[in-house]
Formats: C-alpha cells, sequence, structure tokens
C-alpha cells in the first residue's frame, strides 16, 4: 500500500499535488485561479484533515470490501453492530444534514464501507439491487437468529443445499441482501 490510507489515499495525494502545482504556475503568472477552484483547495485540504482525524486512512481488510452507498449510513452501521456484531473502525462525522461520507465496519473478520448518498455531487441513492453480500460464519444459527432479532427479515430460510452447506438469505431494513453460508463440517 502507498499513501496514508492506500491507493485512494495516494490518489488523492497526488490530485491535491497537481492542483497545487498549477496554482502555483498561475499565481507566477500573475493569472491567480478563480474563486470557486481557490474553495475547492481548501475544502480538499478540510476534508483531509477530517478524514485523518476520524481514522480515516485505517487498511481494510479482505481482498474485495463492499462499499455500500445508503440512506442513514450511520443508522445502518448501528444496525450492523447488533446484527452482525461489527465494529465501527472509523466514522467520518455527519455533515448539518445528517449524512456522512464514510463508515467503516469490521464484520467478521472483513470490512465493509457506508456512505450516505449525495446527489448533489452526483452520488444518488439507489435502491441496493442485483447484488447480496456473503457472510461465511461457522455457527449459522447464532448469526441468523441475532440478526432476525435484530430487525433483518427472512428472505430465504437458511436450509442444508445441494452442495451440502447451510445457506439462506435476510434482508436488512436499508435492503441489502446477507446471504449466511456456513459450509458443510467434514464427516
Amino acid at each position: 500500500m502507498t499513501g496514508r490510507d492506500g491507493e485512494a489515499g495516494a490518489a488523492r495525494d497526488r490530485t491535491i499535488a497537481r492542483r497545487r502545482k498549477i496554482f502555483a504556475r498561475a499565481a507566477d503568472a500573475r493569472h491567480p485561479p478563480p474563486p470557486r477552484i481557490r474553495e475547492a483547495n481548501k475544502e480538499s485540504d478540510d476534508e483531509r484533515e477530517r478524514c485523518d482525524a476520524a481514522g480515516h486512512g485505517r487498511a481494510a481488510k479482505g481482498g474485495v470490501v463492499a462499499y455500500l452507498t445508503l440512506d442513514g449510513a450511520l443508522r445502518a452501521a448501528e444496525f450492523y453492530r447488533e446484527a452482525f456484531g461489527a465494529e465501527v473502525v472509523a466514522s467520518v462525522p455527519p455533515d448539518e444534514k445528517g449524512r456522512t461520507m464514510h463508515v467503516h465496519l469490521h464484520v467478521n473478520g472483513t470490512s465493509v464501507m457506508l456512505c450516505d448518498a449525495f446527489p448533489e455531487y452526483g452520488h444518488p441513492l439507489q435502491a441496493p439491487q442485483s447484488f447480496s453480500l456473503l457472510l461465511p460464519v461457522a455457527d449459522i444459527a447464532a448469526w441468523w437468529n441475532r440478526a432476525v432479532a435484530a430487525g433483518a427479515e427472512v428472505v430465504t430460510p437458511y436450509q442444508e443445499m445441494f452442495w451440502g452447506d447451510l445457506y439462506g438469505q435476510l434482508r436488512d431494513p436499508f435492503g441489502v441482501i446477507w446471504a449466511m453460508n456456513q459450509p458443510k463440517r467434514p464427516a
């Protein structure tokens, strides 16, 4: 990994460095950047400080990390804590509308990241569809019962499947499908 928070942080650092170089050249040529560009650069610096203070740079666990855009990311994080034993690793404080741009969770040994929709920046809220999050567990009954008690809706009751594992699906209050799978125990 490079940079303070991996590839994303390195890319952000390069973008900011390029911006500053352009601004420096423009200032040298007695052509300062327009106010909206100067303000955007200041916001980038402020954003970096907020992310660093919130622990945003902590490394993600797992090979592929789901990053979910939800309506109520902080509420979802609390639900995932109750339902799936999630640990909040980092969270950016909410804006004046109560939205957060980043919540980093650890769920059963891997990372899941959340944010609220920001339609004004090109990230409108869309209902989760055509995907599920697979949660491999050693004791499906315990995980399943905790999630249902927290408010998850049963989509497909867990049962032994043709491949031998116990498998079922739940929908959380935010519309995300969680598939649980308990591998077949060796005989």
